[in-house]
């Protein structure tokens, strides 16, 4: 056990297809501290989201954790039996999901789907958790919270529709609140207002946080680490600044020339990365990035880097070549100019 609220060792989820074993997360550790924030980043397919469903105890068959640990609050998440993890989902341990409109029921009032959330774990009277469901979607920003909550999912908006899953989620105070991908789907004006809703549910409840999500913009204004995957492996992790200033993986350096800056020249196309994903299912022999990476050397192909320090304790990266990025990049963006 560890001071961490929670602690993920060599993570390994499998799932059976026609095709054969999908690995589709691969040896993954990190861990939150209480009242951290850490997002993990990636494009769709990298395992951002079966890690935090592994960590809710909702990865069901065919899948399977092949392997590892999973520590929350001092407790392993891993043995203990379902009774005991249905206590803790919606209580300590609280997840926002990526759709809210499949994830509310159609059939019940907003109101009283928040309600049911805090009768399960912490109140008895059903009109005294109807009236503090009204008191959390006020919280959230829903105007006229009262009349709103005895709306049905689709009287709301996207945007009202996530307020309304953040509110469930901090319903009973949590000490981690997981949140996957909350503003997919959500203009930028709405994506705004609902991280600032997060901030101040995170506040609220001095809960730490598991930020999943393919935004880097997201993280910049939300993380204080962030941990880095890439078909089902994480290749670099790091605080913020780290990450954001000192990149020392490709990929990373990938997502980061991929995002608009405001002081580029507006003539130029953005940078993309080349290629595509490679299938979890057939991975390549050596580092899976090879085949899309500017920087690949015959190795990478045969050989997998580890994940190895590449400054601070807290900064690693997994590839080869992490002490001569800095250099290698400068000369990249030297000669695209």
């Amino acid at each position: 056990m560890t001071d961490a609220l929670l602690d993920v060792r060599d993570l390994q989820v499998e799932f059976d297809t026609e095709d054969g074993v999908v690995t589709a997360v691969n040896g993954v550790s990190f861990s939150v501290e209480p009242g951290e924030t850490l997002a993990i980043v990636g494009e769709s397919g990298s395992g951002k989201s079966v890690s935090a469903l592994s960590i809710m105890g909702l990865i069901e068959k065919p899948g399977r954790i092949a392997r590892g640990h999973v520590d929350f609050d001092n407790r392993d998440l891993r043995s203990i039996p379902e009774r005991e993890y249905r206590k803790l989902r919606g209580g300590d341990l609280a997840m926002i999901f990526q759709d809210p409109l499949s994830s509310l029921n159609p059939a019940f009032r907003v109101g009283d789907q928040i309600a049911e959330a805090l009768l399960t774990h912490t109140y008895e009277s059903k009109k005294a958790a109807r009236r503090q469901a009204a008191v959390l979607l006020d919280v959230v920003g829903i105007p006229q919270a009262g009349d709103r909550a005895r709306d049905y999912p689709h009287q709301f908006s996207g945007g009202m529709r996530q307020r309304a899953m953040i509110a469930m989620a901090i319903a009973n105070k949590p000490k981690l609140l997981i949140a996957d991908e909350p503003t997919t789907a959500l203009d930028v004006t709405i994506q705004a207002q609902v991280l600032e809703v997060l901030r101040k549910a995170q506040r609220e409840t001095d809960a730490a946080m598991l930020l999943i999500t393919h935004d880097l913009g997201v993280v910049a204004g939300m993380a204080d680490r962030v941990v880095v995957m890439y078909a089902g492996r994480i290749v670099e992790e790091g605080t913020l600044d780290e990450l954001f200033y000192a990149a020392r993986h490709p990929y990373t350096i990938g997502l980061l020339n991929s995002l608009p800056r405001l002081d580029s020249d507006r003539r130029k196309p953005l940078r993309t990365i080349p290629g595509t994903p490679p299938s979890v299912l057939n991975l390549p022999p050596g580092c899976a990035l090879a085949p899309r990476c500017l920087y690949v050397q015959d190795h990478c192909l045969e050989d997998r880097p580890e994940l190895t320090a590449v400054g601070p304790e807290t900064h690693r990266s997994a590839c080869f070549r992490s002490a001569e990025l800095p250099a290698l990049v400068g000369v990249v963006t030297d000669a695209s100019s």
